[in-house]
């Protein structure tokens, strides 16, 4: 049995997986060292761990599931992967991008994929049939938009996302509303268009915590997975068992 861990920018979770079968996903404040000995007593088959995080951790941590796990991968740009990363700076790479696209290569194996993670940033990722990652798009995601409005100018207040589909705002803040989420959905759908006359029979996954909110919003068919980034790294922890 195994154990994903995803730190992300803004939330943590961990998932157990039984033979590439996700048991259960968790989201916590924070992965802690006392969160192990709970879960190794539910699960008394839990021998490997995947760890990835995008921002920094305590080595208090790192120790403990070095010592508890059998197998203990931190995931970095050295990882062996089951696709070929066609990135030109892998150090750069966030861990939570790659990972997603492993998940999409697990889903739809030989299938031109682009996943759409919308979260923090929204970023996309263009897979092709051949198991080749070439690279994608970094966008802010729609919380960024709404702070930067407010941060950069002297007046626009900081306003929240709510359900608002008109085509213009007739107040400042629905104006704002208008402008950061119709213009989300706009770009969000004009990618999906422009991948498509690149790579045929494209398959387009949204993840990440905004998932949700693109729902009867986008011209274009998409499949919504919110555990890609945890299946591709539980996918990433088999495939350095097998090699």
């Amino acid at each position: 049995m195994n154990l994903v861990i995803d730190i992300g920018n803004t939330r943590t979770k961990f998932s157990v997986f039984n033979r590439g079968e996700v048991l259960i996903t968790v989201p916590v404040e924070e992965f802690n060292a006392s969160h192990i000995g709970v879960l190794k007593r539910e699960y008394d088959e839990l021998d490997h761990v995947i760890l990835s995080a995008v921002k920094d951790y305590p080595q208090e941590l790192r120790d403990a599931l070095k010592q508890e796990f059998d197998t203990f991968i931190e995931l970095n740009a050295g990882t062996p992967l089951p696709i070929e990363n066609c990135y030109e700076t892998k150090d750069t790479l966030g861990k939570d991008r790659i990972a997603a696209v492993v998940g999409a290569f697990d889903l739809y194996p030989e299938t031109n994929v682009l996943v759409i993670d919308a979260g923090t940033a929204i970023t996309y990722d263009i897979l092709t049939a051949e198991g080749k990652y070439l690279g994608g798009n970094i966008s802010p995601g729609i919380e960024m938009r709404f702070k930067a409005l407010h941060q950069f100018t002297g007046k626009l207040p900081l306003t929240e996302r709510a359900d608002y589909s008109k085509l213009f705002g007739t107040s400042t803040a629905n104006a704002i509303r208008a402008g950061v989420q119709n213009g989300t959905v706009y770009e969000v759908d004009s990618t999906i268009s422009a991948f498509k006359e690149f790579y045929d029979n494209l398959k387009v996954i949204i993840t990440g915590g905004d998932a949700e909110f693109f729902d009867n919003k986008l011209k274009n068919s998409f499949f919504v997975h919110f555990n890609l980034t945890s299946l591709g790294l539980n996918r990433i922890l088999e495939y350095n068992g097998e090699i």
